[in-house]
Protein backbone atom coordinates (compact mmCIF):
# COMPACT_ATOMS: atom_id res chain seq x y z
CA UNK A 1 0.00 0.00 0.00
CA UNK A 2 1.61 3.49 -1.35
CA UNK A 3 0.80 6.83 0.10
CA UNK A 4 1.09 7.57 -3.31
CA UNK A 5 -2.02 6.75 -4.31
CA UNK A 6 -5.65 8.22 -3.21
CA UNK A 7 -7.13 7.00 -0.10
CA UNK A 8 -10.56 5.86 -1.25
CA UNK A 9 -11.65 4.29 1.66
CA UNK A 10 -11.84 3.67 5.91
CA UNK A 11 -10.10 0.36 5.06
CA UNK A 12 -7.51 2.02 3.15
CA UNK A 13 -7.32 5.16 5.50
CA UNK A 14 -7.21 3.07 8.63
CA UNK A 15 -3.92 1.12 6.68
CA UNK A 16 -2.22 3.96 6.00
CA UNK A 17 -2.83 5.38 9.27
CA UNK A 18 -1.83 1.93 11.09
CA UNK A 19 1.54 2.45 8.70
CA UNK A 20 2.02 5.52 10.69
CA UNK A 21 1.61 4.14 14.22
CA UNK A 22 4.38 1.39 13.74
CA UNK A 23 6.26 4.02 12.44
CA UNK A 24 6.10 5.99 15.52
CA UNK A 25 7.39 2.86 17.41
CA UNK A 26 10.07 2.40 15.48
CA UNK A 27 11.04 6.07 16.09
CA UNK A 28 10.79 5.77 19.81
CA UNK A 29 12.27 2.37 19.89
CA UNK A 30 15.26 3.59 18.40
CA UNK A 31 15.50 6.54 20.71
CA UNK A 32 15.50 3.94 23.43
CA UNK A 33 18.47 1.81 21.70
CA UNK A 34 20.14 5.17 21.61
CA UNK A 35 19.62 5.75 25.12
CA UNK A 36 20.64 2.07 26.03
CA UNK A 37 23.69 2.33 24.03
CA UNK A 38 25.19 5.40 24.35
CA UNK A 39 24.15 6.81 27.64
CA UNK A 40 27.95 7.43 28.72
CA UNK A 41 28.48 9.53 25.63
CA UNK A 42 24.90 11.13 25.48
CA UNK A 43 25.12 15.10 26.78
CA UNK A 44 22.42 16.45 28.40
CA UNK A 45 21.08 18.70 24.84
CA UNK A 46 21.26 15.11 23.07
CA UNK A 47 19.41 13.51 26.43
CA UNK A 48 16.78 16.15 26.11
CA UNK A 49 16.31 15.72 22.13
CA UNK A 50 15.72 12.35 22.39
CA UNK A 51 13.50 12.22 25.47
CA UNK A 52 11.15 14.87 23.59
CA UNK A 53 11.42 12.53 20.67
CA UNK A 54 10.24 9.55 22.41
CA UNK A 55 7.83 11.73 24.23
CA UNK A 56 6.11 13.43 20.84
CA UNK A 57 6.12 9.76 19.09
CA UNK A 58 4.05 7.75 21.85
CA UNK A 59 1.87 11.13 21.55
CA UNK A 60 1.84 10.60 18.21
CA UNK A 61 0.67 6.97 18.09
CA UNK A 62 -2.22 7.83 20.50
CA UNK A 63 -3.87 10.14 18.27
CA UNK A 64 -3.44 7.77 15.25
CA UNK A 65 -5.10 5.17 17.32
CA UNK A 66 -7.93 7.32 18.14
CA UNK A 67 -8.55 7.91 14.41
CA UNK A 68 -8.15 4.28 13.72
CA UNK A 69 -10.69 3.14 16.61
CA UNK A 70 -12.87 6.28 15.17
CA UNK A 71 -13.51 4.16 11.41
CA UNK A 72 -14.11 1.37 13.21
CA UNK A 73 -12.61 -1.16 10.93
CA UNK A 74 -10.89 -4.48 11.63
CA UNK A 75 -7.31 -3.87 12.16
CA UNK A 76 -4.72 -5.90 9.86
CA UNK A 77 -2.38 -8.00 12.12
CA UNK A 78 0.48 -5.64 13.48
CA UNK A 79 3.10 -8.33 11.96
CA UNK A 80 1.64 -7.13 8.42
CA UNK A 81 2.29 -3.60 9.07
CA UNK A 82 5.25 -4.01 10.46
CA UNK A 83 6.69 -5.73 7.31
CA UNK A 84 5.00 -2.74 5.18
CA UNK A 85 7.05 -0.34 7.46
CA UNK A 86 10.52 -2.13 6.95
CA UNK A 87 9.60 -2.41 3.44
CA UNK A 88 9.31 1.21 2.77
CA UNK A 89 11.23 2.88 5.91
CA UNK A 90 13.31 0.24 7.13
CA UNK A 91 16.33 0.33 4.88
CA UNK A 92 18.40 2.10 7.74
CA UNK A 93 18.81 0.94 11.02
CA UNK A 94 20.63 3.18 13.71
CA UNK A 95 24.17 1.16 13.26
CA UNK A 96 24.35 2.55 9.96
CA UNK A 97 24.72 5.79 11.04
CA UNK A 98 28.00 7.43 12.97
CA UNK A 99 26.40 9.17 15.35
CA UNK A 100 22.67 9.35 17.39
CA UNK A 101 21.79 12.83 15.60
CA UNK A 102 21.97 11.65 11.89
CA UNK A 103 20.10 8.68 13.01
CA UNK A 104 17.32 10.74 14.49
CA UNK A 105 17.52 13.28 11.75
CA UNK A 106 16.91 10.09 9.19
CA UNK A 107 13.58 9.31 11.74
CA UNK A 108 12.17 12.80 11.77
CA UNK A 109 12.64 13.64 8.39
CA UNK A 110 11.08 9.98 7.24
CA UNK A 111 7.76 10.36 9.13
CA UNK A 112 7.43 13.84 8.04
CA UNK A 113 7.73 12.64 4.61
CA UNK A 114 5.34 10.52 5.41
CA UNK A 115 2.92 12.30 6.68
CA UNK A 116 3.22 15.03 3.80
CA UNK A 117 2.25 12.62 1.48
CA UNK A 118 -0.86 10.72 3.42
CA UNK A 119 -2.54 14.58 3.78
CA UNK A 120 -1.50 15.22 -0.29
CA UNK A 121 -3.33 11.20 -0.52
CA UNK A 122 -6.23 12.61 1.41
CA UNK A 123 -6.92 16.11 0.20
CA UNK A 124 -6.59 14.57 -3.59
CA UNK A 125 -9.38 12.32 -2.28
CA UNK A 126 -12.98 12.45 -3.13
CA UNK A 127 -13.55 9.61 -0.43
CA UNK A 128 -16.24 10.06 2.19
CA UNK A 129 -14.90 8.74 5.38
CA UNK A 130 -16.59 7.48 8.44
CA UNK A 131 -14.47 9.82 10.68
CA UNK A 132 -14.60 13.99 10.13
CA UNK A 133 -11.68 14.82 7.77
CA UNK A 134 -11.17 18.20 8.85
CA UNK A 135 -10.36 16.83 11.84
CA UNK A 136 -8.40 14.17 10.24
CA UNK A 137 -6.60 16.30 8.65
CA UNK A 138 -5.92 18.74 11.16
CA UNK A 139 -4.44 15.95 13.26
CA UNK A 140 -1.95 15.04 10.89
CA UNK A 141 -1.02 18.28 9.96
CA UNK A 142 -0.22 18.77 13.76
CA UNK A 143 1.91 15.60 13.95
CA UNK A 144 3.32 16.73 10.63
CA UNK A 145 4.33 20.41 12.15
CA UNK A 146 5.48 18.44 15.13
CA UNK A 147 7.45 16.37 12.85
CA UNK A 148 8.94 19.30 10.63
CA UNK A 149 9.96 21.10 14.28
CA UNK A 150 11.81 17.35 15.09
CA UNK A 151 14.19 18.13 11.98
CA UNK A 152 14.61 21.72 12.88
CA UNK A 153 15.72 20.58 16.58
CA UNK A 154 18.07 18.20 15.29
CA UNK A 155 19.35 20.23 12.57
CA UNK A 156 20.35 22.90 15.35
CA UNK A 157 21.54 20.72 17.90
CA UNK A 158 24.14 19.27 14.67
CA UNK A 159 24.90 22.67 13.79
CA UNK A 160 26.05 23.57 16.89
CA UNK A 161 28.52 21.05 17.19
Amino acid sequence: MSVSQRVASDDQLARLLQIGIVLEEVVEARTHRHYQQLDAELDEEVETLLADAAEESADHRERLESLVEGLGVDSVPFGEIESLVDARYGRTRPEDFDDVLYDQLCNEETAYKFYDDLIEAIEDSEATFSIDRGELLATLTTIRDEEAEGVREVTEVMERR
